[in-house]
């Protein structure tokens, strides 16, 4: 039962026309039972589960309209290029981006971070520049910077961050130099949570004229994203920690930014000419950075993934996981010899935490026992974890679906620990 009684969250859900049990029942591998319990899915971080409009908006097409797209002229391609470019302006509208050449369909968050590394930032790096980031990054955006400064002699400079899990914003600005050439910055912690003011960070690097790069994998599920607003140069999103399939992604660029880039890889559909006497000429953004035949199925469930986020509302649906998450942490945090990583003032989707004496992967996997599915480990940021002097965390992670009934599900599992644990 909701704790919280008819709450402006459930009220604008319902002003959508959609409860909860309506929303549930969009997802089909949530009704089943794992280890003779209800199953109850919180490791939504690492990926979101998938509604009937995704699987079927993808398998119509396959169905009925499927053909490689943009260069054929028969009727089938003609469908499945509108399909595609259709995705693009859904995506392009739920980012606020100016022009659907503003958005570049990748394999996911990673391989957006990477392009912008090796076709923006790259060509601009001397030796002794600098890149910033923070302490709170996802491998994927510190391994393709330290990678980029092996290979020029830049230098990674890295934010601190308190023992909330919160950006010291007063270190972070007086890290920015005259040798700092970029910023690339995670918009929602995967390991912590933490919201970061990314909109003050922007500010602060534009003031000084460096392009910033959000990363928003973790908060374009959770959060309204206006790039415009927030006056990032780059932004990047995966499909599917938003309801979507997996190997789709999304990178936002500036258009100024995204004209003024080299490929970042060759092949077709990214050229506007191919000669052995007279070399490439290449097509202009995005086309130019999706060479070879992209994921076509997958784009088209990521915009039918859109359609169903936008028939909820981001806003109901920040509301009702703001709901959960504040009242997981609260609980979670009652019960003795239990501690929580990350205490950040805002926070989205994400309640870390562990047990004394239990290494949290023997606490996913007797919750697991329970049926309640949580991540366990280091979550692919380990200086989080070096920060924290922790080698790993459990982290129960919320998406629209969830549950206060699931919330107590995972209460009672971490009872179930510690009295396995004596």
């Amino acid at each position: 039962m909701n704790p919280y009684g008819e709450t402006a969250a459930i009220k604008a859900i319902d002003a959508h026309a959609l409860s909860i049990d309506d929303i549930r029942a969009e997802f089909p591998v949530l009704n089943q039972r794992i280890r003779g319990k209800r199953l109850v899915y919180l490791d939504n971080a690492a990926s979101a589960q998938k509604p009937r409009a995704v699987m079927e908006a993808m398998d119509r097409l396959m169905r009925e309209d499927y053909a490689n797209i943009h260069r054929g002229v028969h009727t089938l391609s003609q469908r499945s290029t509108r399909a595609y470019e259709d995705a693009r302006g859904k995506v392009r509208r739920f980012l606020g981006a100016a022009r659907d050449e503003e958005i570049v369909f990748v394999r996911g968050t990673t391989e957006g971070i990477n392009l912008v590394a090796h076709s923006f930032v790259r060509p601009r790096l001397s030796e002794g520049d600098e890149i910033l980031v923070t302490h709170m990054e996802h491998h994927s955006n510190i391994v393709p910077w330290q990678i980029l400064c092996e290979q020029t002699g830049a230098r990674l400079v890295v934010a601190p961050i308190n023992d909330a899990g919160e950006l010291e914003m007063d270190a972070f600005e007086k890290l920015i130099g005259p040798r700092t050439k970029f910023v690339s910055v995670v918009h929602v912690s995967n390991a912590l949570g933490t919201i970061n003011p990314v909109a003050r960070i922007v500010e602060l690097a534009k003031a000084r004229d460096i392009p910033v790069m959000l990363d928003g994998a973790q908060a374009a599920p959770h959060t309204r994203v206006d790039v415009r607003a927030l006056g990032c140069d780059f932004y990047v999103f995966s499909s599917h920690k938003l309801y979507g399939p997996t190997g789709v992604g999304v990178l936002y660029g500036r258009h100024e930014r995204l004209a003024d880039m080299p490929p970042y890889q060759g092949g077709g559909d990214m050229i506007a000419s191919v000669s052995f006497t007279e070399g490439t000429t290449y097509a202009k953004p995005p086309a130019r950075f999706e060479a070879g035949t992209p994921n076509i199925v997958g784009v088209v469930g990521l915009g039918a993934a859109i359609d169903w986020v936008n028939a909820i509302g981001i806003d109901a649906i920040e509301a009702w996981e703001h709901e959960l998450v504040s009242f997981a942490t609260q609980e979670v945090a009652r019960i003795p010899g239990v501690r929580l990583v990350g205490t950040a003032r805002e926070k989205a989707g994400v309640v870390s935490f562990l047990i004394d004496g239990v290494h949290p992967h023997d606490v996913g996997t007797i919750l697991d026992q329970e049926g309640v599915a949580v991540r366990a480990g280091h979550h692919c940021a380990q200086p989080v974890m070096e920060r924290f002097g922790v080698p790993a965390t459990a982290r129960a992670s919320f998406a629209v679906y969830n549950t206060f009934e699931e919330v107590d599900a995972l209460l009672a599992g971490i009872l179930k620990v510690r009295e396995v644990f004596g």
